[in-house]
């Protein structure tokens, strides 16, 4: 309790206990004419009456879960596995409501005439309080949502030019550094599964394999267009080149994945042709002295994936099957959305365009992503790893958002019916 709540001579019985979830829980209320907007905006930190319902049947399920421990239960992994995720979720709950608690006693005193002394207090405190207040209510806001299905997996992002000829592949090229940077910083695994260099030091394609668990989650917001507008070094009149890359993020699913629906995906025989042929690039003495050289043709889907990078066809039929799967199981996810968004009866934006999502622009030294306006002043911290996850960050805030007035949007349909 603070300091000032602890000094306070206002009982607690007075407080109006009975209101407070509605009270903070009025979606997208107006503003009303009392003093207490100019200290502190309530509709900052108001939760919807669904996500508080929510938050409180997941805090029923873990009270069970923890009753069927100390009852001498058998505890799967998969019970595991959701206790720990529902405890994160409970306590940043009770976090929030402690402090939800906190706001609503400190008004109580600011509007108390009896104690006129205590007002000047309260307001600091109340000034104090509602940026903390903000941020755990957008972190359990988040927590909320229902988790994307590949979000705990690794992942493998593909990086191709798009307009812009050379510039455009030496863009790509500094993409692909860009991305092993952040995984450097971050201190994730990664390595580059392939790259088809060009004469100018770029690139006509590179896959690089980002071997984070849980590193999907972050790294999905980078799927789309990215657009820079720079001066090449081949430009002898100073003037700006626009250019593009496209980068596709897929999980990786692999022998060792722990989802069990991706990694036995069978292949019939009929379903799929492997041919195998020299290698045209990596490999020294044995460039087309042995067929190690592998390409996997998915009939059903029409997807035709190839692996040059290592010496050994085993390795490259591996390498090509892993990522054949990692595109199937995306497909599959994506198609899913499309045929959920197709049944419903409003249109709800998403952050999942993919023309365009962000621009580099070296000559003003900014970079903006278009999905939710975020603009940093600093190219070269970007292009290193170091701020890269600023940007990711403020896109994932806005995609949280969005998902929350789908969802919303749906349960209110849904009670209409």
């Amino acid at each position: 309790m603070l300091k000032l709540l602890r000094n306070s001579r206002v009982p607690r019985t007075h407080l109006p206990r009975c209101s407070r979830l509605w009270y903070i829980s009025r979606p997208y209320s107006t503003p009303t004419a009392s003093a207490d907007t100019s200290i502190a905006d309530p509709r900052t930190f108001q939760l919807h009456p669904s996500l508080i319902k929510r938050a409180r049947l997941l805090s029923e399920e873990l009270t069970a879960l923890q009753e069927k421990i100390s009852g001498g239960s058998s505890f799967s992994v998969s019970d595991q596995k959701r206790f720990s995720e529902l405890s994160i979720i409970t306590d940043t709950y009770t976090k929030y409501q402690d402090h939800l608690t906190n706001f609503q006693e400190l008004q109580e005193l600011f509007h108390d005439e009896q104690e006129p002394e205590l007002k000047n207090e309260a307001e600091k405190e109340l000034r104090e309080l509602q940026p903390e207040l903000t941020a755990v209510a957008s972190d359990l806001k988040a927590k909320l949502l229902p988790p994307h299905p590949f979000d705990s997996m690794a992942c493998i992002l593909e990086l191709r030019p798009g307009v812009g000829g050379d510039e455009a592949a030496i863009f790509s090229k500094d993409m692909l550094e860009m991305y092993s940077q952040f995984a450097h910083v971050k201190k994730w695994p990664y390595h580059i599964m392939s790259q088809v260099r060009t004469e100018n030091n770029g690139i006509t394609s590179a896959t690089i394999s980002i071997d984070e668990p849980g590193s999907y989650k972050l790294m999905k917001f980078e799927r789309g267009i990215h657009r820079v507008q720079r001066i090449p070094e081949t430009e002898t009149k100073g003037r700006t080149h626009t250019s593009t890359a496209a980068v596709v993020v897929l999980p990786k699913i692999s022998e060792d994945n722990e989802n069990p629906d991706a990694d036995q995906r069978e292949f019939k025989p009929e379903e799929i042709r492997v041919d195998v042929m020299r290698s045209r690039g990596k490999g020294g003495q044995h460039v087309n002295t042995t067929d190690s050289a592998v390409r996997i043709t998915h009939f059903p889907s029409g997807i035709v994936v190839a692996m040059q990078d290592e010496r050994s066809q085993h390795r490259n039929k591996a390498k090509a099957f892993a990522i054949l799967r990692a595109r199937l199981a995306e497909r599959e996810r994506a198609e899913k959305v499309e045929n959920e968004r197709k049944m419903r009866t409003s249109q709800v934006s998403s952050t999942d365009r993919s023309d365009k999502i962000r621009t580099y622009n070296f000559t003003q030294n900014r970079i903006t992503d278009h999905r939710c306006g975020f603009s940093l002043h600093d190219v070269g911290g970007c292009m290193n790893g170091t701020r890269l996850e600023e940007i990711i960050l403020a896109v994932e805030k806005n995609y949280n958002e969005e998902r929350s007035k789908e969802l919303l949007e749906i349960e209110e349909n849904s009670d209409k019916k």
